[in-house]
């Protein structure tokens, strides 16, 4: 996987959305509340390079400021939904009878719970939501369709030789499902993870947008609701729409390629094509060539004397 230019060049991507989130305030050269009316609707300048809104708000800063909402609630909301779907994908696989039948009817039922309208409930129930709730609310609503995925691998695992092995040696369940087998679903899980985030993420900018969530909660869909509302799009105040836009475009494209990654870690086949690809390249050789390219018959028997 770490030797695939997609998922570096994803996780590199992702990196540099951390870091922003992470020193949010020490890069944004103003608050994102601070208020200029001598400097309203500004296109990018020296002073502002993003621009200013209909207040004299500084557009970079709040995009800088809107990043960490973004990254705490995708990952916040994917490491809820990830554990929950190990703990009853994995059991609801490995155990047999009413037990797993009840897990497995359990997570049926999470798959058909919309959540947008509990979103909406929650929401109501705060002037002003923190973030780790409506990470929470995203977690427990998303957690099933990655329980699923585990479910059905860990059905298959619990056949396995080295399973029934641990199992006749008498180890405990527990030590069975962390030591045996959750190595083995790794990649499942980091997928799961992976598409959780994404998922979360367009959630909240969606929420946000939309308005579901209090427009004071900074985030890159707050500064397209705002923008939306005060006529941007109309007015073809780009700065305003573009950059928080392209900020969702670009860790959507950054969780995708390391998606891609990771599938090819899983799939044997995706596996042992890049590999194939990467040997075809570092040959000088053209991987999307219909024939492969082949040494003369007089050049070889010629090396070979």
């Amino acid at each position: 996987m770490f030797r695939n230019g997609k998922s570096l060049t994803g996780l590199a991507i992702l990196a540099v959305f951390v870091l922003i989130a992470i020193f949010a305030d020490v890069l944004a050269p103003y608050s994102p509340t601070q208020v200029d009316n001598t400097r309203r609707f500004e296109p990018p300048s020296a002073d502002h390079w993003l621009g200013t809104t209909h207040i004299g708000e500084d557009v970079l800063s709040q995009v800088i400021h809107g990043t960490r909402g973004v990254i705490v609630v995708g990952f916040l909301a994917a490491a809820i939904a990830t554990v929950i779907a190990i703990t009853v994908g994995v059991i609801a696989g490995y155990i047999r009878g009413w037990k797993s039948e009840s897990l497995s009817a359990m997570t049926n039922v999470f798959l058909v719970i919309p959540g947008l309208p509990l979103i909406i409930i929650v929401a109501a129930m705060f002037e002003e939501p923190p973030l780790w709730v409506i990470a929470a609310v995203l977690g427990l609503t998303g957690w099933a369709w990655g329980a699923r995925v585990l479910r059905a691998q860990t059905m298959s695992l619990r056949n396995r030789d080295f399973i029934q092995a641990a199992r006749a040696n008498g180890e405990p369940l527990h030590r069975i499902i962390t030591v045996e087998m959750l190595p083995n679903l790794m990649a499942l899980i980091a997928a799961s993870f992976v598409g959780t985030v994404t998922a979360a993420i367009l959630a909240l900018t969606t929420l946000s947008y939309i308005g579901v969530i209090p427009v004071t909660t900074y985030n890159w869909g707050t500064i397209l609701n705002w923008a939306s509302a005060q006529g941007a799009f109309r007015q073809n105040q780009w700065w305003w729409y573009l950059p928080p836009g392209l900020c969702i475009a670009f860790i959507g494209v950054a969780l995708a390629l390391i998606n891609f990654g990771i599938d090819e870690y899983v799939n044997p086949r995706l596996r042992s094509a890049g590999e194939r690809a990467r040997a075809m390249k570092k040959k000088g050789l053209n991987v999307n060539d219909a024939v492969t390219a082949v040494r003369p018959v007089a050049e070889t028997t010629e090396k070979k004397k």
